[in-house]
Parts: structure tokens; C-alpha cells; sequence
């Protein structure tokens, strides 16, 4: 018998679960509680610098310079004129500066990179959400384990129950002596492999309760009640969050190529400079002198020699890979939900052939205990029948918390919306 349990038991690796707690609200209470989750906030951070950094492209940017030099020549007029002294420049130079630059049009430069670093934004919280719905599957088989263990530990303290009373006849009729010994051994025998059976119950829920106690920083009560709702539909939508990263990774590349564009296009700019030098502008004037100037300027890179180009092609094979990328995972998840189809249709009809054997079993075993009653068989006879109606009994109960099990993972690899998602931009 408490090796049948066990079997019972193994396809469920021992997780956790609280006080009326609904496994929607793990998920969500999961969520919250991951540790870097708030890698999100750190995320938008980042973004937000980025994109200030950006916009001071349009900000004038000053340089301040300062040069002392000495130089080997210096230009000279290589004419003499009687009565006329034509100056030497020196050839030692001081000259300090204030040299200014402002952006007038950027060809679309500082757009495009804005657009990037939202882009990347988007994609960085869309790898994190797909962090987050890994969370749900460990979620999912922590609660169900805990269901499992409520439900088969009910069936257990049912039999335990059905065992005293048996043993209240037949100790009656050892003291009325018409009943041996031995009898009251075999139930009470039974009734032990039925207690150790509520210990590896009960160890095994407080280890499920305390992993989803971890997983969502909950406090659970030892006496709470989990209860699983679900309106389960096969008609649904794929709502995982892999494509959203898929499709955002895609819309990064093409900002990507846009902004590959913006690099050829020309740039428009002003400049000056407002400087103290010696000589000034007039470079036969040999003193300190104050001076400006300013202008307007164009730079284009007419040539890149196809680099350009090559990039964007790079950034469209990317974009192929992606799409294979998507279309593969499709077809793995299309592959799960028809495995997932089957193993629910497989447990319906386990559940209803379970509704026939336990009816069976529990007549079978009433009418073994009006025979122990009558003393046409042993106990152990009706140990035996008993044991097949528990048995009975508890694959009954797994095959129901495994069909829900089976219902929730189906909609898990469809992908299952929960509130508190990541919002990107």
C-alpha cells in the first residue's frame, strides 16, 4: 500500500502552496517577488539617460583651446623699399580660444538614435518578461502538487476512519471472545501504513508550501485551502511572451537600418571662434590682438565604399533568422499543445473509468465488511479489499488534480496574460 502512494505520487516533484490561495494570484504574487524584476526600473533608467545624452546633439558644444608654439619660419615679404620697414612676425605664437559648434541638422541622427535606445528598451523588458513566464511552470507544479497531496491525504484519513471503525467490531467481539486476536492486529497493522501515509502526506505539502512561500514571498497558513478555477478553452490564441520579444527584436533591426541611412545623409552646422592671440587674424601684426569669426558649414561622406550597404544587408539576414527563429518556435509550441490535447483526453477518459472502478471497489468493500462481520472471511481479506478501494480512490484524485494540471499547462504554452506585465514603450 505506501508503495502504491508512492508511485502515485512520483510524476509530481514535491514543490508548494496558502489560506484559500488561487494559483492565478501565485502567479502574479510570484511575479512581484522575483528578483530581478527590478531590473526593469534599471532598465528604463538607462533609456532615460540615453536619450538626454541624445538630445544635446542640438546643444551648442564650446571648446575652450590654449597654444603656445615656437616655429622654425614665419612668412615674410621678400621686397625692400627705400624708407619703408616691412615687420618680421615672431616666430613664438600665443594664442588661447573659445571655439563653439552648433548642430543646425543633423540628417535625422539623433531621431534615429532616440528611436534605437526604445527599441532597446522594448527588447531588453521583453527578454526579462520571458524570464518572468518561466516562473509560472515552477508556480504551476508547486500548487498542483499541493492539491494533490490535500486530495489524497482526505482519501487517506477516509480509510483511517472506515479502519477504527472495523476495529471497534472486532475488538467487541475479542472481548466477547468470539473473535481472535490476530483479527485486531491486522486492522490495527493497517491502520499504521495508514498513518506513515499522512506523515509522507503532510512532509510533502510543507515542502510545496514552503517552495511557493520562496517563489512568492507569501506567508501560507499549514491549514490553507488551494483551489484551482479555469475557464478552459482548446480555442485560443498564442500569447507567449517569446513572440513579443521575437517581433520587438525585429523592430530594432529596422531602426537599426534607419538609422544606417541617417549616416549618409549631409549635416548642417554653425561655428565660431572668439579668441586672444598674438599674433591675432592679421598675421603681420606682430602683438596680442582680440578676435571672432563665424560661418556656416555642410559635411556629406559622398563615398562610404558600400559599407553602409553591407551593414544593412547584415541587418536584414538578421532579420531572416529571426523570422526562422519565430516559425520554429511555433511549430514546437503547435507540437506541445498536441501532446497536451492528447494527455487531457487520455486523463477525461481515465477520470470516468476512475468514476466506475471506485463505485465498484466501495460496494466490494462493504460487502467484505458485512462478511467480516459474519465472519465468513478474515481480516486480512478485508484489509485486502479495503487497500484496493484506496488505491482506487487515490488514482482517482490524481487523475483529477493531474487533469487540471494537464488543463493549466496547456494554457500556459499558449500563453497565459497575467496582470503586472512589463510595459514597453
Amino acid at each position: 500500500m505506501r508503495k502504491i502512494l508512492i508511485l502515485l505520487l512520483f510524476p509530481f516533484q514535491l514543490a508548494v502552496a496558502q489560506n484559500n490561495i488561487q494559483l492565478d494570484s501565485c502567479y502574479v504574487w510570484a511575479r512581484q517577488n522575483y528578483p530581478n524584476l527590478k531590473q526593469s526600473e534599471l532598465w528604463k533608467e538607462i533609456n532615460s539617460l540615453s536619450t538626454q545624452n541624445h538630445e544635446t546633439n542640438y546643444l551648442p558644444q564650446v571648446t575652450l583651446n590654449g597654444q603656445i608654439t615656437y616655429q622654425s619660419a614665419v612668412t615674410e615679404v621678400p621686397v625692400s623699399m627705400p624708407g619703408i620697414t616691412i615687420p618680421t612676425v615672431s616666430k613664438n605664437r600665443y594664442n588661447t580660444y573659445a571655439e563653439l559648434q552648433q548642430t543646425i541638422w543633423d540628417g535625422g541622427l539623433t531621431k534615429a538614435n532616440k528611436s534605437l535606445e526604445n527599441a532597446v528598451l522594448n527588447s531588453n523588458l521583453s527578454q526579462l518578461e520571458v524570464e518572468l513566464y518561466k516562473l509560472n511552470e515552477q508556480v504551476a507544479q508547486a500548487f498542483f502538487t499541493t492539491l494533490v497531496v490535500d486530495q489524497q491525504k482526505e482519501v487517506i484519513l477516509a480509510q483511517i476512519k472506515t479502519i477504527e471503525e472495523q476495529l471497534d467490531r472486532v475488538e467487541s467481539g475479542i472481548r466477547n471472545g468470539v473473535t481472535e486476536p490476530s483479527a485486531a492486529m491486522v486492522l490495527k497493522a493497517e491502520r499504521i501504513n495508514l498513518d506513515q501515509n499522512i506523515v509522507e502526506l503532510d512532509a510533502a505539502k510543507n515542502a510545496s508550501r514552503q517552495m511557493l512561500e520562496l517563489l512568492t514571498g507569501k506567508q501560507f497558513s499549514e491549514n490553507g485551502t488551494f483551489t484551482y478555477q479555469t475557464n478552459f478553452s482548446f480555442n485560443s490564441e498564442l500569447l507567449r511572451p517569446e513572440l513579443e520579444l521575437l517581433g520587438v527584436q525585429r523592430q530594432q533591426l529596422a531602426v537599426q537600418s534607419d538609422l544606417l541611412s541617417k549616416t549618409r545623409n549631409p549635416k548642417l552646422f554653425g561655428f565660431g571662434q572668439l579668441g586672444y592671440g598674438k599674433p591675432g587674424l592679421n598675421m603681420l601684426l606682430n602683438e596680442f590682438n582680440g578676435y571672432y569669426l563665424f560661418g556656416v558649414g555642410v559635411s556629406w561622406n559622398a563615398f562610404d565604399w558600400k559599407q553602409t550597404s553591407r551593414q544593412q544587408e547584415v541587418l536584414q539576414i538578421q532579420q531572416e533568422m529571426l523570422q526562422s527563429q519565430e516559425a520554429t518556435f511555433i511549430q514546437n509550441l503547435n507540437l506541445l499543445l498536441i501532446q497536451q490535447k492528447e494527455q487531457i483526453g487520455k486523463l477525461e477518459q481515465l477520470i470516468t473509468n476512475d468514476e466506475s472502478l471506485v463505485e465498484l471497489r466501495t460496494g466490494i468493500t462493504k460487502a467484505a465488511a458485512s462478511k467480516l462481520e459474519n465472519e465468513t472471511i478474515t481480516t486480512s481479506d478485508y484489509v485486502q479489499e479495503l487497500q484496493a478501494e484506496t488505491v482506487a480512490k487515490l488514482k482517482q484524485e490524481v487523475h483529477k488534480i493531474q487533469l487540471n494540471e494537464a488543463r493549466e499547462k496547456y494554457v500556459l504554452i499558449k500563453g497565459k496574460t497575467l496582470t503586472g506585465t512589463l510595459t514597453l514603450n
